[in-house]
């Protein structure tokens, strides 16, 4: 049972993927009822009634009446599930707890719905086969709710960057450490360590999980043929992702904006907000049981492709995808939401084909069977040479074709100004490669030897 000071912490730290909070008892009990059948579909959690939505503690009263009437309607719920119902006082107000803990006979089913807990709210899906697939193998439990035997906390967890995330998280300096991974859910009963808990906290989650890393490859030109860079980076899954970005803005072209006195402004080929989408998409969503390959990001001369073991949830239809969104990792992702990595549910996909757009480029091409897939088309910067190339090529070209071409006509068919025109004409002079016969008005162009 929670005491006092657990509540206040709760409290402080905010409703999230395990905490939910009410300003009073609802009117439809079944919405009740439905919070809790998520909650112990995924990582259990609480639900505090008598707080208000600016997370004050403002009391509650439930009398024997409405807690018979709610133990009524979680009856409903299929297998039967065992809830704690109490009071706490706080603050001399009444605040009522319901304490829901991860349920072991997933999937559970609420008037023939199943509903799951996605970041701070929950999801109803209807088919119950889609379900049971979600739950991943024999046991019905998320890879991230799993214990990790193996994990130390003393030893294996990353207090510096559980520091980051407690300023990130707006928690409290007041909050234990201890205090901070329970109310986040990401411990058993028994103190170990959830996989979950050791992907997002681990000093090197790799050391537990061979394939918990990212490996960033850049090739040469447009195949596989050549490897010119090839990286892996391991540590917390929020490490990762900045490693990775890191290194992806080291392979692309970034060009900077200085106005005023303020701070530059980068511009990247390809729009980096689509970068983090599909990199913490992956990092979130990826089939932590696959362990034949991890996550992999690719930097062609065209194209930049992310991909991740584990194709499209089942749980959604081809139709559905990029409108809804439904984690094989549901603990991983509301840890994600907390510090504001993951923004809308379901609106990634979206997101990431209109920032395209805007920079110019054509949309996302993704592939959801098997092993999912982004790829971005970029731009590459042609080189000086290049362009002065394809400009020669241009104008012998015309005068090939006809040889009383003018400067104008090749301003028009080159892009260039007058002098531009003038430049390249004096260097092909000057190469031999043309000659002017004739004056300057009425005469023409001969070629000497061809480029």
């Amino acid at each position: 049972m929670l005491n006092k000071e657990s509540i206040l912490s709760i409290v402080q730290s905010g409703e999230g993927f395990n905490a939910e909070f009410k300003v009073r008892l609802p009117n439809k009990l079944k919405e009740l009822s439905e919070e809790i059948c998520a909650f112990a579909n995924a990582a259990g959690g609480v639900i505090l009634i008598g707080i208000d939505d600016d997370n004050k503690i403002v009391g509650a009263t439930i009398n024997n009446t409405k807690r018979s009437a709610i133990q009524n309607s979680l009856n409903e719920i299929n297998p039967n599930l065992t809830t704690e119902i109490y009071k706490v006082e706080v603050e001399g107000k009444d605040i009522w707890v319901i304490e829901v803990n991860s349920g072991e006979q997933k999937p559970y089913a609420l008037s023939g719905s199943i509903y799951v807990r996605q970041g701070a709210n929950s999801q109803k899906l209807t088919n119950v086969e889609k379900m049971r697939d979600f739950f991943q193998q024999s046991g019905r439990i998320y890879f991230d709710e799993a214990p990790c035997a193996d994990f130390n906390k003393r030893v294996d967890i990353d207090l510096e960057w559980l520091e980051e995330f407690r300023i990130d998280a707006n928690l409290s300096k007041s909050i234990p450490q201890g205090q901070i991974l329970n109310n986040l859910r990401i411990l058993l009963p028994n103190g170990a360590m959830k996989n979950g808990g050791v992907l997002f906290f681990g000093k090197n989650p790799e050391k537990f999980f061979d394939t918990a890393i990212v490996r960033c490859v850049a090739f040469e030109g447009k195949t596989k043929t050549n490897i010119v860079d090839d990286k892996f980076f391991g540590g917390s899954l929020v490490k990762q992702y900045q490693l990775a970005m890191r290194w992806l803005k080291g392979k692309l072209n970034v060009r900077y904006e200085i106005k005023g006195g303020g701070p530059r402004k980068e511009h990247w080929e390809i729009p980096e907000i689509v970068f983090k989408e599909s990199i913490i998409n992956a990092l979130v969503h990826r089939d932590y049981y696959d362990k034949g390959g991890g996550i992999m990001i690719e930097v062609f001369e065209d194209r930049v492709v992310v991909s991740n073991p584990g194709g499209l949830s089942s749980a959604i239809s081809p139709i559905e995808f990029g409108t809804k969104s439904h984690s094989r990792n549901p603990l991983l992702f509301g840890l994600f939401v907390r510090v504001r990595l993951v923004e809308q549910v379901g609106s990634g996909i979206n997101r990431m084909k209109d920032s395209m757009v805007a920079a110019s480029l054509p949309e996302p091409e993704f592939i959801t069977d098997g092993i999912f897939t982004v790829t971005f088309m970029r731009t590459v910067e042609e080189t000086v040479e290049e362009t002065v190339e394809e400009t020669v090529v241009i104008i012998l070209k015309a005068i090939e074709k006809n040889p009383k071409t003018t400067g104008k006509e090749l301003q028009f068919l080159t892009g260039l100004t007058r002098r531009g025109v003038e430049y390249h004409l004096n260097r092909l002079k000057i190469e031999n490669t043309i000659e002017r016969h004739g004056p300057t008005k009425g005469g023409e162009w001969r070629i000497i030897k061809k480029k």
